[in-house]
């Protein structure tokens, strides 16, 4: 990335969190919705240019995060019941020309340690195609895509992120090590709340 290139952050919260029992973006997680933790942490990572996708009670989600932020982007995946590959599909879609990368969270990961945003930027603002976390040996979320991998994102299909790019580049993934496992932890039932 160049001289004053841009970076932003998406926020995948399309899904309808079946295993929830619906609903979980919405949660409350010690006094605040959950889907507010992910934000915060978005919003640290790209001030000011922070695109939530839609999917699964759009309406819900878009007033939710709308209070966090009324100025937050919100764009819709129309075809989100095809799974995590439509949102991504859908946010990177929505970037400007002057997006050269974009942070990619998880609505349901509220424990993501900031320590790790500033070293994800920098390291494919140096030159990697994209950065992941890892705690314990294992790759976590956010991860970081160039804006070279953009087309790669278009092409995705089926319940899946960015993991198929990610293991197709192998070590040209740049890794920063994370101080917890927040990176690693989402909250998938209602008991995951207590862990939060």
């Amino acid at each position: 990335m160049g001289t004053g290139a841009s970076i932003a952050a998406i926020v995948l919260a399309a899904g309808q969190g079946a295993r929830f029992g619906g609903g979980k973006l919405l949660a409350d997680l010690d006094g605040v919705p959950l889907l507010h933790r992910a934000l915060a942490a978005a919003q640290a990572a790209a001030p000011g240019a922070v695109t939530v996708v839609t999917g699964a009670d759009a309406d819900a989600v878009a007033a939710c995060a709308r209070r966090f932020d009324a100025d937050i982007r919100l764009v819709h995946a129309a075809d989100h019941a095809e799974g995590m590959a439509a949102s991504l599909r859908a946010g990177v879609a929505s970037l400007g020309p002057e997006v050269e990368a974009a942070f990619v969270f998880l609505g349901d990961m509220p424990r993501v340690p900031h320590a790790v945003l500033a070293p994800l930027a920098a390291a494919v603002a140096a030159g990697a195609p994209a950065a992941a976390p890892w705690f314990e040996g294992r790759r976590g979320n956010p991860v970081v895509i160039g804006r070279g991998l953009f087309p790669a994102v278009a092409a995705l299909s089926g319940d899946v992120g960015a993991r198929p790019i990610l293991q197709g580049l192998g070590e040209a993934v740049a890794r920063v090590e994370a101080p917890d496992d927040g990176v690693l932890f989402d909250v998938d039932v209602r008991g995951d709340l207590g862990r939060g």
